[in-house]
This record gives structure tokens, sequence and C-alpha cells, in this order.
């Protein structure tokens, strides 16, 4: 393992954004650390693709394209489906799809350490929710797909207008529900994993 992180150093160093990228690398938890160091030529694309795939979603944070939410909301979806489906295109489906797989690994990390993610303490719902419509990007595009980014991002959200991705159910004051449409008290949520939130097709109207 230690050869091999030393090859991976190297790797980012000799690259035109050598900085950038190895900042990048030691900002990782252990289990994206871990598939970067598997995947050292990809990583730099992930990278890449990952920083996009945030600025677009902090972009549409405030369209009317979205609702807006994006801790368990439409925008929330919309980041896991666009980010798997631009990783697919740049780096290949099983790749792809097990660096999401590695995120919700750490955001569980994450949970233990009762740190934030996204503004929020991430949850067992979060993380179903994450890897359900991780699952919908990954069948959005294809690898090596020239389809402009413009048009992949209409084809996400339209996934969303159709209710193929998933959500946290909530009211429309933002507080969490159940499935029988009980608020959940806040303090009821604090250092849990486990919760009675609820996951609702990506059309549920508040």
């Amino acid at each position: 393992m230690q050869k091999t992180f030393i090859i991976v150093f190297l790797f980012f160093c000799l690259t035109t954004t050598a900085q950038s990228n190895w900042q990048q690398f030691k900002k990782l938890q252990g289990a994206q650390k871990t598939w970067a160091l598997l995947h050292p030529f990809k990583a730099k694309k992930a990278f890449i693709v990952s920083r996009e795939a945030s600025r677009v979603s902090d972009s549409l944070r405030v369209s009317p394209l979205l609702d807006g939410d994006h801790a368990g909301g439409q925008v929330d979806a919309f980041r896991h489906a666009f980010w798997m489906a631009l990783l697919q295109q740049s780096i290949g489906e099983n790749a792809a799809r097990s660096l999401g797989k590695a995120h919700e690994k750490d955001n569980y990390k994450t949970y233990k350490e009762q740190k934030l993610e996204d503004g929020v303490i991430p949850d067992k719902i979060s993380s179903e929710m994450d890897l359900f419509n991780n699952k919908v990007g990954l069948t959005l595009s294809i690898k090596g797909g020239n389809l402009p980014k413009k048009g992949l991002i209409y084809r996400v959200i339209n996934a969303i207008h159709q209710g193929k991705l998933k959500i946290i159910k909530k009211d429309k004051n933002g507080n969490f529900l159940t499935c029988s449409n009980e608020i959940i008290p806040k303090k009821t949520l604090t250092g849990k994993w486990e919760n009675n939130k609820c996951l609702v097709n990506s059309n549920y109207k508040r």
C-alpha cells in the first residue's frame, strides 16, 4: 500500500493541476481515498467531474426547475444522479458505482463523528436515497457518450419530474414527515443513524 501511495502521489504531482488535485485527494475520507489509490488514473477525471456536478447542483438551488432543497430534496437527488451519469460517461459504470458506494461508506463515518455533510449529519435514510439515485443516474448515460452536458442536465431533471428518483418526505415548512404524514420532532433525530423519515418519489408535492 505504501508503494501504491507513492506512485499515486507522483502521478498527481506530474499533472498540470497537481496542487489542486493533491489538495482534493487529501480531503478525502477513508473509503474514497482507498478508491483513488486503486484507480489513480480515473481519480483525476473523477475529481473534475465531481466538482462540475457540485457546481451545476449549486446553480439549481436557485432555479425554479427544482425545489431548491439540497438536503433530502430534488436538488439533492439531482446531484447524485447527475454525478453518476457524468462519472459513467467519463470513467465507466463499474468505477462510478464503486466510487458512489465509497462515498456512502464515508458518510457513515461522518455520522459516527457527528460531522456535517451538505449542512446536515448523514443518516441511514439519506444514504438509501443517495444509493437509489446513484443507481438511476447510471441508467441515464453510457461510457464515452457524447450527450452534451446541458442535455444530460435536462435528462436528470425530467427523471425527477417523472418520479423516477427518491427524495425524503417533508412538509411545506421543511419538517421531516413519517410515511403517515406525522411531523418528526427534530430532537428525536439528533444523533440517530436510523429514524422514521420516509422516502417518496421525486415528483412528490409538498
